[in-house]
């Protein structure tokens, strides 16, 4: 069971964040192996001859990158099911998401074709941070999608365009950062809003991961 966000913050610049961010696409785009390459590492990307299975649901990586000028920011990643039978699973997830990262697979046409649908239906009425992804751009004989085409989508859409390959580890880091620098630059008033507690933004100023808690006084906890 979650609970309400803290009371609203002032973003710190030298504070340390936590970010939500879901990764949305058709099945097989690779969501799944970009999240392990930018979490675990080359290797970590499905690389290999095996075929990963489809994600049941939804599951969770983490990783803390460093924001400018002086912060870091924790990226809670939830890596989101394609499958239609999950949709209803997914669209739970887009009210307390901050960022998303939209992957399609640069040589399945479809997959680009659904990602207008995709973006309108995690949108809403708050639209969080985006990045398109152009997933696989190592497999070029088999491309299906141009960068120019993709570009101009992404454009239309209000959002930067990245191709990237897990199998290559070309790009992920940058997908990965363009999204971060894209929910800082969100943050204050009219975007969106830090708090202590639970939310799409956490904040954790610098004087609190300085100073142990007082004697007695527990220790901040989201059940989210």
């Amino acid at each position: 069971m979650g609970t309400a966000p803290g009371p609203p913050q002032t973003p710190d610049p030298g504070g340390h964040y936590q970010f939500r961010v879901i990764v949305l696409g058709d099945a097989a785009v690779g969501k799944s192996s970009l999240l392990r390459c930018f979490v675990e590492g080359p290797g970590g990307g499905g690389g290999g001859a095996a075929t990963p299975c489809p994600t049941v649901g939804v599951e969770f990586y983490s990783r803390t990158v460093p924001v400018p000028p002086a912060g870091k920011a924790k990226l809670q990643l939830w890596d989101t099911a394609g499958q239609e039978r999950f949709r209803s699973i997914t669209r739970s997830f887009y009210r307390s998401a901050a960022g998303v990262l939209l992957v399609f697979d640069l040589t399945n046409r479809a997959s680009f074709e659904h990602v207008p649908e995709w973006y309108h239906e995690a949108a809403g009425d708050r639209p969080p941070a985006f990045v398109l992804v152009g997933h696989k751009c190592d497999l070029a004989a088999e491309r299906a999608v141009s960068a120019e085409e993709a570009g101009h989508l992404a454009a239309t859409l209000g959002m930067a365009f990245v191709e990237t390959s897990a199998r290559s580890n070309l790009n992920v880091e940058l997908a990965f950062q363009t999204l971060a620098g894209g929910i800082q630059r969100a943050l204050g008033p009219g975007g969106l809003i830090p708090h202590r507690g639970c939310g799409a933004v956490r904040l954790i100023p610098s004087r609190s991961r300085r100073q142990p808690p007082a004697q007695g006084e527990p220790r901040e906890r989201c059940r989210c």
